[in-house]
């Protein structure tokens, strides 16, 4: 899904993150007001960790992403990485990325099993208002069974910010072998 602007010049841009949790055909959607970045991106796992993952998997030690190729969570960023060690050594959790090759996101389940039901939700709806879309997303369901939570993000998210060699190297991440630069484990410090 695709950031937009609501044509109305007190809400501005929206920028919808989700996350898709297969296992038990849940989303969770958390919708932007700001830049969609690295620290946006993972503040959207975060944000649905604390909110659902943390609850239906209390005893997990692992979390698995499919993400896209390229984006704010794209292979090649190098805030992607540093922000997913802080949200690693946060939680505990190792955390490993399996990226899409470039221009295979069309694979990703996310992309069939909750955006596209969202799309479908609010077709020929104005979106007129963060809380009009919060609620046509929220309200989304399938016949089986899907349910989607949304939640309204209005942090502020810093553009351009760079990444030096040293934090980098600070992080503890193991590429596969299996073309190493698009999945990798990023560990907990300790």
């Amino acid at each position: 899904m695709y950031d937009f602007i609501i044509k109305d010049e007190d809400h501005g841009r929206v920028t919808p993150y989700g996350v898709y949790d297969l296992s038990s055909n849940t989303g969770w959607v958390n919708l932007g007001t700001d830049s969609d970045t690295s620290a946006f991106a993972v503040e959207s796992i975060r944000r649905w960790y604390y909110t659902m993952g943390q609850q239906a998997y209390p005893d997990a030690k692992e979390l698995l992403i499919t993400a896209d190729g390229g984006g704010s969570n794209g292979s090649r960023v190098k805030l992607w990485k540093v922000e997913l060690k802080k949200f690693a050594n946060e939680t505990g959790l190792s955390i490993t990325v399996c990226h899409f090759p470039p221009g295979k996101s069309k694979w990703n389940k996310i992309e069939h099993r909750l955006f596209s039901y969202i799309s479908s939700n609010w077709r020929g709806r104005p979106l007129i208002s963060h809380e009009v879309i919060i609620n046509l997303i929220a309200s989304t369901t399938t016949a089986k069974g899907l349910k989607v939570n949304c939640e309204l993000d209005t942090n502020k998210y810093q553009k351009g910010i760079k990444v030096t060699d040293e934090e980098m190297k600070s992080i503890n991440i193991a590429r596969h072998d299996f073309h190493g630069e698009w999945n990798y484990t990023t560990m907990p410090q300790k």
